[in-house]
């Protein structure tokens, strides 16, 4: 009998942020603050996607990641779950701080959440094209409409808090190599 492996990872996600939205001083120390990344902190570039900025804020990410996880966790699997999320906050922690000094401190995992959300919708391809497809141009055009006028309504208010657009954008063009790599593998399974 072939049982079904624990989603482990997402697991490990969710404790994490609950821990931190409990304890605010493992988001202190997990949150990205550019002051301290410029002195050495470099584990905050990634960190930074694991803690929240208040209850809601947490509730309404780790919401996310459910969803993420009910539409693609088969698709993108265990290791492509771990490395899209390593692809997306690197890539969103070190755009933050080379693109945008303005930004001082960011925390949320909505930019991660944008990532697994492309690299499953881009793995889902050879499984279900047309279904990948209508997913894909949904965030892409929830993406352009954050980069041209803001937040989504509401948003922001969900949150308890600004949100960065950039950092969905970032994390969204993080979950592309992974998706890709995802897509690639089950056609060479397939032939």
């Amino acid at each position: 009998m072939n049982t079904p492996r624990l989603p482990w990872f997402p697991i490990a996600l969710v404790l994490v942020a609950l821990i931190a939205a409990a304890w605010p001083p493992l988001t202190q120390a997990l949150m990205y603050d550019r002051a301290l990344v410029a002195q050495g902190e470099l584990w905050r570039l990634v960190t930074a996607s694991l803690v929240h900025l208040t209850w809601g804020h947490t509730v309404l990410n780790l919401s996310g990641l459910l969803l993420v996880w009910l539409l693609f966790g088969p698709a993108l699997g265990q290791r492509a779950w771990l490395l899209t999320w390593l692809t997306s906050a690197v890539l969103l922690g070190g755009l933050l701080f080379f693109l945008h000094p303005e930004v001082q401190r960011y925390v949320g995992l909505s930019g991660v959440l944008h990532g697994l959300f492309v690299s499953g919708a881009l793995a889902s391809l050879p499984r279900d094209r047309r279904w990948a497809f209508v997913l894909l141009l949904a965030v892409a055009a929830k993406l352009v409409y954050e980069q041209l006028l803001g937040p989504l309504p509401g948003s922001e208010a969900s949150a308890g808090g600004p949100v960065l657009v950039e950092a969905h954008l970032y994390g969204a063009l993080g979950g592309i190599p992974v998706g890709l790599w995802g897509a690639w593998r089950h056609r060479q399974s397939r032939d």
